[in-house]
């Protein structure tokens, strides 16, 4: 429930602070007193008035603008919070800021004191206010509006359809879209299979299987080469540790020597026995050190053809890698992918595959189109039948409505396209609402489908611009009867400027325009007590006569009694 509203700076308004309470409230006054203004304000508070509408809305003159709106919390509202992971009070205090500055025109919405997004208002907004006003035809023709508000009158049992149905075309769409690249890269393959299987031809032809095998060939190579130093070098070694040099003893003879003489200390001072065995462990090291050169150097032999090998194998495989600008490991790691990519069948079986999950996705979709839309369709037939029951009493006792369900290209929303049917006049085929119903049977029309909608939100204020627009007298008098069973079950609201909807309402403010200094400015007062509420209805009954007084004062008569 909208429990309070403060204007600063808006429109022709310098400040304005207004409490509400329960039940219907209805606003009047002269046209262009600025009625309208607050529900506009209301309108910008939860998300609207953007860009030029914003700038507008600001008061002439000033940097500055503040609208700010308290409401008691619903349990809607108390879960949307929790979800939001925002702080939950007693109320709920929103609020939305315009600053210019520089000529441009910026805003901030906050929620009880703390900054939230345009994109969070508008997901709450639905949650607190319902906004009918005049030419809302234009809304009738938003594509999707009428499914939406069949959807909204079958209530929250309608939910969990809605939400198998997004979950199951999303899985849908997100296969069809794996599938169409899948597709896409079968036929590329194609396009280029005779550059890729000459590419998996030359490296097949290439024999690579050790991605170190460059490497192990340079070692081979290197050896190769350079056989001749490496032979002297092994014959030096060989003989400086066992043979001599220059008749003088080998290292071999030297080390032996050593341990022999330290064998002797030993068996003077048992403590030489460590460095015994460390001489007898260099001397056996030594000795293995000999074995392994000689074997070293037996391999050492001159093989001019073997080296050609070596070295032309090498060309080969610095060749591919220079040409593909990969390194060995690479270029196998390529091989392998091509043998599996380009196999008789491969993409086809990965196509086969994901073509089978795609169609078992579709019917999983469909099958759950076809439950949300047998639920519309028993949710149409029960809309049809109390929006008739509402519109006969006003003026409409031949009407005709029905809602028109078709097969459409499914979507999040299902498979349904929805379409209200009307016809107000015997005779007259049904056709789509929003191109035969003048504007008086619209007005009736909204009235009476938000009157059918607020079952399914119990804790939404309604807000009626001028919903009994372009009526009679006895049909405004239907339309205000409807509306205070309305607000018998939650909060409404009704800009009105018929007497009979006016004299029908719990509270009554009065909207008025006066210049003040040469400004131009608009005062909103709460008619509180019978005699000020009976001179706005003679106001709006025709002007200060004898019958005007009687009219108005049998109206709230009615009303009390």
């Amino acid at each position: 429930m909208l429990t309070a509203l403060s204007l600063e700076n808006i429109a022709l308004i310098e400040r304005l602070e207004l409490t509400f309470e329960a039940g219907f409230t209805v606003l009047t006054g002269e046209t262009g007193a600025g009625k309208s203004i607050l529900l506009d304000a209301l309108d910008a508070l939860l998300g609207g008035a953007q860009g030029s509408q914003g700038a507008r809305l600001l008061r002439n003159g000033c940097e500055r603008g503040r609208i700010e709106a308290s409401f008691q919390l619903s349990p809607p509202v108390r879960a949307w919070l929790e979800s939001q992971e925002l702080e939950v009070e007693d109320e709920l205090l929103l609020s939305r800021d315009w600053r210019l500055q520089d000529e441009r025109l910026s805003s901030r919405h906050r929620l009880n004191g703390i900054v939230v997004s345009r994109a969070q208002v508008l997901d709450l907004r639905p949650l607190l206010l319902d906004l009918t006003v005049q030419g809302q035809t234009q809304q009738l023709a938003r594509p999707g509006q009428q499914r939406r508000w069949l959807d909204r009158f079958a209530g929250e049992d309608q939910l969990p359809l809605l939400e198998a149905v997004r979950t199951a075309h999303r899985q849908w769409r997100s296969l069809a879209a794996e599938l169409a690249a899948a597709l896409a890269d079968r036929d590329r393959l194609q396009r280029e299979r005779q550059q890729q299987e000459q590419l998996l031809e030359d490296l097949e032809a290439a024999g690579l299987d050790d991605p170190f095998e460059a490497q192990q060939l340079q070692i081979e190579q290197d050896r190769l080469a350079h056989g001749v130093r490496l032979q002297e070098g092994v014959t030096t070694l060989l003989g400086r540790l066992v043979e001599g040099a220059e008749a003088a003893p080998s290292a071999l003879d030297h080390l032996a020597a050593c341990e022999q003489e330290l064998q002797q200390m030993e068996n003077l001072d048992a403590s030489v026995a460590a460095l015994r065995e460390r001489c007898t462990d260099g001397l056996v090291a030594l000795q293995d050190l000999a074995r392994e050169l000689d074997r070293y150097g037996t391999c050492l032999e001159s093989d001019p053809e073997r080296l050609a090998e070596l070295q032309e194998r090498l060309a080969q495989l610095r060749a591919l890698e220079r040409r593909h600008g990969q390194d060995l490991a690479a270029l196998i790691g390529q091989r392998d992918q091509l043998r599996q990519s380009l196999a008789p069948g491969s993409a086809e079986a990965s196509v086969a595959a994901l073509q089978q999950r795609e169609q078992l996705a579709v019917q999983q979709r469909d099958r759950r189109c076809k439950v949300l839309s047998q639920a519309r369709r028993a949710a149409a037939a029960a809309l049809e039948t109390r929006l008739m029951a509402a519109l006969r009493p006003m003026g409409l006792a031949n009407v005709r409505f029905a809602v028109a369900i078709e097969a459409a290209e499914p979507g999040e929303e299902g498979a349904d396209a929805v379409q209200f049917r009307f016809s107000a006049n015997p005779g007259q085929p049904l056709a789509p609402l929003a191109e035969v119903a003048s504007g008086g049977e619209m007005s009736r029309f909204l009235l009476a489908l938000k009157t059918c909608l607020a079952a399914a939100d119990p804790h939404v204020t309604l807000l009626f611009d001028e919903i009994d627009s372009g009526v009679s007298g006895r049909i405004s008098g239907a339309m205000a009867e409807l509306l205070q069973r309305l607000a018998q079950q939650r909060q409404v609201f009704c800009v009105t400027h018929q007497p009979l909807v006016a004299a029908a309402a719990d509270h009554h403010f009065r909207v008025s325009k006066a210049v003040e200094g040469g400004i131009t400015q608009t005062r909103v007062s709460q008619l509180r007590d019978t005699g000020e509420r009976q001179a706005e209805l003679v106001e709006l009954a025709g002007g200060d006569s004898g019958e005007a007084h009687s009219y108005a004062a049998s109206l709230l008569d009615k009303r009390v009694a």
